[in-house]
């Protein structure tokens, strides 16, 4: 990757808007150092301060009027996050006294950052993978340890050097291909065509594997959508209720209750699952009913598990069920009976049977949902998990050309078409960390970020 060659300097504030205790202001580029010293006055000159200092001292606007006194802290090149000389400023947390220093930089030169500019920068500058720059915002947005400890790993570079080693391993075999039609006349043989395939086929075989992980990958960033799903007054929204231990949705004896889809999230051991609590599923005259009837069958459809309640009086209705697999796969579906205070019927099959009143079996519920959302993943620290849709279908197109290399060797064709398609895997790997990624593909993932970020 070419180092990023840009004069702006750019600054934004890198805390929340809002009052509170402190804020912070950052900036980046060359000559930033030197800008920000010409506002600034302590017992050291910033300029010559060495790198990761931090310095005590005002920052004046215009005629010298004090804005306010603060800490910065000096990052230079190459040892920064952006790989820029850069800077941190401290100030008290007052949206006032930001907008004051922000605006005397830009009337130093400086312009205010785009979104992410900050950390697209870094990439540019070869301080973080494509992975990793993407792995920062995810790390920012987590709001579940899973999903916290799975945006660490990309950042910490897991995914990155599972891909790059794939990478350089296919690179090893396609440039020995390469060496022989450079050598083509004299016919020799740089790699036998047994030990090609096989080496196609394991890397092949390890993106399968990577390609797998991917459902649940999408567990830990993004959660588990599920639909709660019932005839009327099976107890849907109580156990909603049970579970969020507030009164979310209306409970009453008369069908129907619930006439909108309701969503709340649960944190279920550190994994986010978002439950919809749905309107009834039956026929019925009542135009605002029907509504919520139809954003149910939606709700299901769009659903990763859909959990049917029943209750121990009424059973499971199999045009209800048959119903539900026409909106969902079948495997998704968990057979729930609510309501077991009452009487237990040992008759009655299913996946788990709960009481919305009393709270029995609500922890074994609770392990359901979990073990049918993680799988059998496998996962621990240590794994390279895919959790990003783009690297998810670049796998996959790497996976498409090597089937198509496999054939070539298979069939013995020239090696110009087992070339042109470990070519292509290779750049499908590249596009994953970075390492050949369009400008319109740059922008779309970095203008996603914060501002400061």
């Amino acid at each position: 990757m070419k180092k990023y060659d840009n004069e702006d300097v750019i600054v934004a504030q890198a805390t929340p808007n809002g009052v509170g205790a402190i804020s912070v202001v950052r900036v980046s580029g060359p000559k930033s150092i030197e800008i920000v010293d010409s506002v600034f006055s302590g017992k050291k000159k910033l300029i010559d301060s060495p790198t990761h200092t931090i310095h005590y001292g005002n920052i004046t606007g215009e005629n010298g009027l004090l804005i306010d006194d603060v800490l910065v802290s000096v990052f230079r090149s190459p040892n920064s996050y952006t790989g820029e000389d850069s800077l941190e400023i401290s100030t008290h947390g007052n949206p006032l006294i930001v907008e004051k220093l922000i605006g005397n930089l830009l009337r130093k030169g400086i312009r205010l950052a785009e979104p992410g500019e900050f950390t697209k920068r870094a990439f540019l500058n070869n301080r973080l993978d494509l992975i990793q720059a993407e792995a920062v915002a995810d790390l920012i947005n987590a709001r579940t340890e899973a999903s916290m400890r799975g945006a660490r790993n990309q950042l910490d570079g897991l995914l990155s050097s599972k891909v790059d080693s794939l990478r350089n391993r296919l690179l090893n075999s396609s440039s020995l291909i390469e060496l022989e039609l450079d050598f083509a006349e004299e016919e020799l043989e740089f790699i036998e065509n047994s030990e090609l395939r096989k080496a196609i086929e394991e890397i092949k075989s390890e993106i399968t594997l990577l390609l797998r992980s991917f459902s649940f990958g999408r567990v830990i960033r993004d959660g588990v959508n599920v639909a709660l799903v019932g005839k009327p007054n099976v107890g849907k929204s109580s156990l909603l209720n049970y579970l969020l231990k507030e009164s979310r949705a209306i409970v009453s004896e008369i069908p129907g209750t619930t006439r909108d889809v309701i969503r709340e999230d649960l944190n279920i051991d550190g994994f986010l699952f978002r439950l919809f609590d749905t309107a009834g599923l039956r026929l019925t005259e009542d135009k605002i009913e029907k509504e919520g009837v139809q954003r149910s069958r939606l709700a299901v459809k769009d659903a990763d598990l859909v959990v049917l309640i029943s209750d121990v009086e009424t059973g499971f209705s199999k045009e209800l069920f048959s119903e539900l697999c026409t909106l969902t796969d079948e495997k998704r579906i968990i057979k729930l009976v609510n309501k077991i205070d009452i009487k237990h019927d040992p008759d009655l099959k299913a996946d788990s049977y709960v009481s919305a009143r009393t709270g029995e079996g609500i922890d074994k519920l609770l392990e359901t949902l979990k073990s049918r959302a993680m799988g059998d993943s496998g996962y621990n620290e240590k794994t390279a998990i895919v959790t990003n849709i783009r690297h998810y279908y670049a796998l996959k197109k790497a996976v498409e050309f090597l089937e198509n290399a496999i054939i070539s060797v298979s069939q013995r064709l020239s090696g110009e078409f087992i070339a042109v398609d470990l070519r292509n895997a290779i750049d499908s790997l590249s596009e994953i960390i970075g390492q050949l990624t369009s400008e319109d593909v740059l922008n779309n993932i970095f203008s996603r970020f914060c501002i400061g970020k």
